[in-house]
Parts: C-alpha cells; sequence; structure tokens
C-alpha cells in the first residue's frame, strides 16, 4: 500500500520547465554561448555537480555555469514577478485526495529550499505538503538516488511505500535508484524506451494519479 506520495516540482506541479528552457537558452545568449533547446531538456531536475560536467562538454569549457545560471535566474524571477506562476492540471484535485485518504505528501526538488518555499506559497500549496526536502539539503542531486533516500528518511517509511512523481527521466532515475513507484506525468517530453521499464505509470496530468492511488487501495 502507498502511504507517501513525494512530488517533484518544476514541470510536475509548475509549468516552470518551458520558463527554464527559455531563459537558460536567453542567459547563455546574452553571455555568448549557443545552447540549443535540447540541453535545458537534458538538465531538468539534474543536480548542479552533473549539470555543470554535461553543458561544458557540449558547449565548450570556457561555459561559465555560475554566471548563466545567475542571469536565468534573475530573468526568470524578473518574468514571473510580472506574470505569477502557473500550477498544472489536477494538483489541487491530487492534494485533496491525499489529504482525505490519510496519504502523506511530500516535495523532492532539485530546486533550492528558498525558492521551492515561495513557489508554492506563491501558488496556495505550500502548507499541504508534510515534507520539504530540497536540491541544497544533499550533497549529490538527482540523478543520483540520495534525495529520494533522504525523503523516505524523514517520513519514515520504506521506499517500497512511496510513489514518486517525476516529468522528467533524471528525476525518474533518481526515484527508481532509491527504490519507490515511480509514476511519470510528462511535461517537455514523453517517457524514453529506456525509462519506461523503470516506472510503475505514467499519467497524462496529476488528477489521474488518483486512478493509480485507487488501484493500490
Amino acid at each position: 500500500m502507498i502511504k507517501a506520495v513525494i512530488f517533484d516540482m518544476d514541470g510536475l506541479m509548475l509549468d516552470t520547465e518551458v520558463l527554464l528552457n527559455r531563459f537558460w537558452r536567453q542567459a547563455s545568449s546574452d553571455l555568448g554561448f549557443e545552447m540549443k533547446p535540447y540541453h535545458p531538456l537534458a538538465i531538468r531536475s539534474m543536480s548542479r555537480r552533473y549539470a555543470v560536467g554535461y553543458l561544458k562538454r557540449e558547449l565548450g569549457e570556457s561555459f561559465d555555469y555560475q554566471a548563466v545560471r545567475a542571469h536565468r535566474i534573475e530573468l526568470m524571477n524578473a518574468y514571473i514577478d510580472e506574470h505569477g506562476l502557473t500550477k498544472k492540471k489536477g494538483l489541487d484535485e491530487l492534494l485533496d485526495y491525499l489529504h482525505s485518504s490519510g496519504i502523506k505528501p511530500a516535495v523532492c526538488t532539485a530546486t533550492d529550499t528558498e525558492r521551492t518555499k515561495r513557489y508554492l506559497s506563491d501558488v496556495g500549496v505550500l502548507d499541504k505538503f508534510d515534507e520539504l526536502i530540497c536540491g541544497n539539503m544533499v550533497k549529490i542531486g538527482k540523478p543520483a538516488p540520495y534525495i529520494y533516500i533522504n525523503a523516505c528518511e524523514k517520513l519514515g517509511l520504506p521506499p517500497e511505500e512511496c510513489m514518486a512523481l517525476e516529468d522528467s527521466p533524471n528525476g525518474v532515475i533518481s526515484a527508481a535508484v532509491a527504490g519507490l513507484n515511480v509514476v511519470m506525468v510528462p511535461d517537455q517530453t514523453e517517457p524514453s524506451d529506456d525509462i519506461r521499464p523503470l516506472l510503475y505509470g505514467c499519467c497524462g496530468s496529476l488528477d489521474k494519479v488518483i486512478d493509480l492511488l485507487k488501484k493500490e487501495g
């Protein structure tokens, strides 16, 4: 039986991956690097230690990850301040179901604690989660499994009693290696042939996860 559902944030709960793609590319261009659309897709949910190496291999050793990332955050914050954030379809329905069913909801995101709290507060769901496990809380982030192992420990549950919801391959790998039941809710890309075997399920929107949980119950 599933006793906890652990949510990724960007692209899963919030429609921010499209903004991350846009502003990674703009920030790179502003600083003299040509980032292609597939580059931000490749680093979705990926911790800095992995993303730096990937982008340097793709864009050259001179790629200044720290400067580009700082500029990307500046651009994205300005956009969000003006336009706000959009919740993904079915988030409220799923959270309501979890609370009514006694299933613990938690967050497991590569984003740092400050921005995670700000984003979730902005869309009115911060207080609906039992635990927040953020990228700055672990030394090695996704796709390594440690952030999900940490999440299960904080919840006091074994991985097999937890469901992870992810929209990206890096997140799926992290949760699967940690031993959780992984459900992908695709955002920018559908699951590839090498990702599908890792999945407990695949849903078109968050409210569809309710059906999977009802089957478990």
